[in-house]
């Protein structure tokens, strides 16, 4: 299916609700372009399937979002930018929609323009630790993306299985939730004394930031993901201008979802500032 070249929009996409915290911040930098956003909500959570589970899901997800007019498509998932980027980038997604006729089309992910910033110009070895979801602990991306930018770096991984169920349920501002909050930061941070950064490694995590600000050292920065890939984003736009002509500058967002779209709606408060209407969407 192709859309008019002057009808082109920018697809977010998350396997629940997460993606929502990136998506608030690329429209905050780059108010001016139409947006789709598509939540596999049905299937979600991603964090603990195999990687040709997610590479399966990511792909059908990813050719929705071109279907509905989608030049750009970003993963606003680590997992999915984990165990999905590279196989959708160097192999059947180039090679399916360039053999039908558009080869503007790009998939773009969250892992390397966090890793980017990370790094910068650091004069001395930087200590990283990363929270993130048991897929993409498993994944080893950030470890591989960072050390081959700086491979002197110290790269240590926690897993938090509890967080995203926590705020899915929209019990993560309870005071319950400090135990996990506390015991993964704590067990993050015993493995390696010296970590002075600490990657928030899923989209979900900014809803933690107070909780896990409270339980880690003032000295140690949190690293969030929202400002760094709108950042990248707009820099990728001006460097493509052939792709920066062909999107709509109508300033509109669609929300698209595999579940319930009032559920869906409903629980999006949790992640933006304003009310939303979902439209209910069917993978094949």
């Amino acid at each position: 299916m192709f859309h008019n070249i002057l009808f082109m929009k920018i697809g977010v996409f998350d396997s629940g609700y997460g993606g929502l915290t990136i998506l608030s911040k690329i429209r905050e930098r780059l108010p001016q372009y139409d947006y789709v956003y598509l939540g596999d909500n049905a299937r979600t959570p991603y964090g603990t399937r195999s990687f040709e589970v997610i590479y399966a899901y990511t792909w059908q997800c990813v050719r929705r979002l071109f279907d509905e007019g989608c030049e750009l498509v970003i993963l606003a998932c680590n997992t999915a930018s984990a165990k999905a980027l590279r196989s959708i980038q160097q192999c059947e997604l180039l090679d399916v929609w360039k053999t039908e006729g558009s080869d503007r089309k790009r998939v773009l992910g969250v892992i390397r323009p966090t890793v980017e910033m990370v790094i910068g110009d650091q004069a001395k070895t930087p200590h990283v630790g990363v929270l993130a979801t048991p897929g993409t602990v498993a994944s080893q991306s950030y470890v591989i993306e960072i050390n081959k930018l700086m491979p002197q770096a110290v790269v240590t991984q926690q897993a938090c299985p509890m967080w995203v169920p926590l705020i899915e349920a929209g019990e993560h501002t309870v005071e319950g939730a400090d135990f996990f909050v506390k015991k993964y930061v704590n067990e993050l941070l015993s493995k390696d004394r010296q970590i002075d950064r600490i990657i928030l490694g899923c989209t979900h995590y900014p809803l933690l930031y107070d909780k896990i600000r409270q339980f880690t050292p003032p000295s140690v920065k949190l690293i969030v993901q929202g400002d760094i890939v709108a950042s990248s984003l707009a820099d990728y736009l001006k460097r493509h201008s052939e792709l920066e002509r062909c999107l709509n500058k109508g300033g509109t967002c669609r929300y698209l979802t595999t579940e319930h779209p009032e559920k869906f709606s409903e629980s999006a408060t949790l992640f933006l500032s304003e009310p939303v209407s979902a439209e209910y969407v069917a993978l094949k």
